[in-house]
């Protein structure tokens, strides 16, 4: 059963602060801190709001909810899925503080999901499923950031649709790309995916985060070219407001407007926006434990309430809402984090860069930070996953595949439920072919026929078994054997039943072995949870 623990408890505490920890969280923060600065603000510019926002969701996905949380790996903030939600609500609504109040309220739902423990519900999600969104990210990631990486940044929103508001799609956009790319971009981008692949590979460099240099050579790279008619353009490089004082920065935070709490469309899009954050988180949950090097088990039911008190604390002051980001989350497994002190670290340096070197982030072009997206994409989608997939069967691979595609072309919710329904397809399938053994023998001129049923015998089940009892010739002595059994469907045992009580007519005689009128599945309660772990 899982428990809400505080953030830092008893022998917690020395565990994130740690030499060995610390010397691998602290260069893993900086990685998902370059990683998340663009797209917090490219995912507040697609969401119809200030850029602030986006910064602030990202500070408290980083320190607040990262404190909360029970995942070590798991980094929150403002998520590319919910970017048609949050712009088509902010404009129904009518008024950015009317939609915070939303965004309060679906903080709120979130942390009643979290206590009446539906956080489960993300162990239903088969890792075919799992898998496949996560090379459908990174196959998006590789196809989105090919632009940026060739300089074409007018538009850089971290989008994860494949058809974009502009009436383009992720195909042109790379076509168009390649028709006026900038060659300064190119060249810090192709430098940086080169140190990115072979930096860490040098024992003796590798001290030195490869991101850190890769950004560093960005900065370098701008002030060479901007001398010649290479020049990167101001779209082509980070934007992050400039914080004159105090009070200005006091200025930028906005309160939500308590006086529409009669308001029902406000409930709508909170409801809205809690199921949908929910699911992505739960999902990226998912996703992240399993790419975990230590594979530890993140408590979901107490993730929902982390998520929960993040979105209260980011409509409170002006924030966007979050969810547990997959493509900061994989950057932060793949840059050696321990523990949630890097994802803790990163919303420090968020707010750190924001009050202090606003000027200095800004001359980070958007190509280099492309070339970090564009590696851990690659690393998301490698040749090896797909032979992997391929050699666990086609009721695995089909579902990996479709997921991937529907993703690629619909979004991340509508893909993974479409895989999902693909996987259910299958299993579905696969469960009407295993509900019984059987075996035939010889007794003069009579056959006997032995029916073993299987350890689950679902209502799925019922019509291939009565396919089979149907078809048993006459003059046959049937023995259905439920000695294996667990449970047996009522639907299954009134198809059983029946058949014996009507068996006669064809001169059948059937003999039921340890099948029971009645089976009963025991409840998983709390009282069995609490003996497990004692």
């Amino acid at each position: 059963m899982q428990k809400f623990n505080p953030a830092f408890s008893g022998s917690d505490v020395k565990k994130y602060f740690l030499a060995k920890n610390l010397k691998k969280d602290l260069p893993s923060s900086i990685v998902v801190f370059l990683v998340a600065l663009p797209l917090c603000l490219g995912i507040a510019l697609a969401s119809g709001a200030e850029l602030f926002a986006g910064l602030i969701t990202g500070i408290i996905g980083g320190i607040v909810v990262a404190s909360c949380s029970g995942s070590q790996l798991s980094v929150s903030g403002p998520a590319a899925g919910l970017t048609v939600i949050v712009l088509g609500a902010i404009t129904s609504l009518g008024s950015y503080p009317t939609f915070l109040l939303a965004v309060v309220l679906a903080g709120v739902f979130q942390i009643i999901l979290g206590l009446v423990k539906a956080g489960t519900i993300g162990n239903y999600f088969p890792s075919s499923v799992i898998e496949g969104m996560l090379a459908a990210i990174g196959l998006i990631l590789i196809l989105k950031q090919l632009p940026h990486a060739l300089g074409v940044d007018s538009d850089f929103s971290g989008d994860e649709g494949f058809f974009q508001q502009d009436h383009e799609n992720t195909f042109s956009a790379i076509t168009a790309a390649l028709g006026h790319f900038s060659l300064a971009a190119v060249v810090i981008s192709l430098l940086s995916i080169l140190i990115l692949l072979f930096w860490p590979k040098v024992r003796q460099l590798a001290i030195v985060p490869a991101p850190l240099i890769v950004v560093a050579i960005g900065v370098v790279g701008t002030i060479l070219f901007a001398s010649t008619d290479y020049a990167l353009r101001a779209d082509q490089m980070v934007k992050i407001p400039v914080v004159g004082g105090f009070s200005e920065f006091m200025g930028l935070f906005t309160t939500p407007d308590f006086s529409q709490l009669t308001n029902k469309n406000v409930y709508i899009v909170a409801l809205t926006i809690a199921v949908v954050a929910s699911l992505e988180t739960l999902l990226s949950i998912e996703a992240i434990d399993k790419i975990d090097p230590i594979k530890r088990v993140s408590p979901t039911n107490r993730e929902l309430l982390a998520q929960g008190i993040g979105n209260v604390a980011s409509g409170m002051i002006g924030g966007l809402p979050m969810t547990s980001v997959i493509v900061r989350s994989s950057a932060n497994v793949n840059a050696g984090a321990r523990t949630k002190m890097s994802a803790i670290f990163h919303g420090v340096w968020l707010l750190l860069s924001l009050l202090f070197i606003p000027q200095i982030i800004n001359m980070i072009p958007l190509s280099c930070l492309a070339a970090i997206l564009l590696v851990t994409g690659y690393r998301l989608t490698r040749i090896g996953l797909f032979k992997h997939m391929y050699h666990k069967g086609w009721d695995q691979f089909v579902p990996f595949v479709v997921t991937i595609v529907a993703v690629l072309f619909t979004d991340l919710l509508k893909g993974v439920a479409i895989g999902m329904l693909v996987s259910i397809f299958y299993l579905l399938r696969t469960n009407m072919r295993n509900p019984y053994f059987y075996r035939i023998t010889n007794d003069g001129d009579k056959k006997n026929i032995r029916i073993k049923l299987a350890e689950e015998v679902s209502f799925l089940n019922k019509a291939a078994i009565q396919v089979v009892l149907t078809n048993i010739p006459r003059e046959t002595n049937v023995i259905i054997d439920g000695s294996n059994a667990r449970y047996i469907d009522p639907d299954v045992l009134e198809t059983i039943f029946n058949y014996k009580h009507n068996a006669y007519t064809k001169g059948i005689i059937v003999t039921l072995e340890n099948v029971q009128k009645h089976y009963t599945v025991p409840k998983l309660t709390n009282k069995i949870l609490e003996d497990i772990n004692k």
